[in-house]
C-alpha cells in the first residue's frame, strides 16, 4: 500500500511592486505609463480605423452585388411576364382552333 498523504502548497512570495518615493520619480513613472496608454491606445485606433475600413469595402461590394440581384430578378420577372403573355396567346388560339 502506498503512503499518499496530502502534503500543504509551497508558499508562494508575494508580488511587490516598489512604488517609488519621491515625488519626481513617481511623476516619471506616471508619465511613462501614460504615454504607454497613448502608445496602446493609438494602435487600437489604428486597427479600428483599418477595421471600419475593410467594413465600408465590403458593404459597398454587398451593395453592388445586391444591385446586381436586383437587376437579375427585375429581368427574370420581366422574361416570366413576357412568356405568361405568350401562353395565354397560344390558349386563346388552341381555344379558336379547337372548334
Amino acid at each position: 500500500m502506498t503512503d499518499q498523504t496530502v502534503r500543504p502548497a509551497e508558499p508562494t512570495q508575494p508580488n511587490v511592486v516598489i512604488f517609488p518615493q519621491r515625488p519626481e520619480d513617481r511623476l516619471r513613472l506616471a508619465l511613462r505609463r501614460l504615454d504607454e496608454a497613448l502608445s496602446g491606445q493609438a494602435q487600437a485606433a489604428a486597427g479600428l480605423r483599418a477595421a471600419i475600413g475593410d467594413l465600408s469595402r465590403t458593404m459597398a461590394r454587398l451593395g453592388g452585388s445586391m444591385h446586381g440581384y436586383r437587376a437579375a430578378l427585375d429581368g427574370t420577372a420581366a422574361e416570366i411576364e413576357r412568356a405568361l403573355a405568350a401562353a395565354r396567346r397560344l390558349e386563346a388560339t388552341a381555344s379558336r382552333m379547337a372548334v
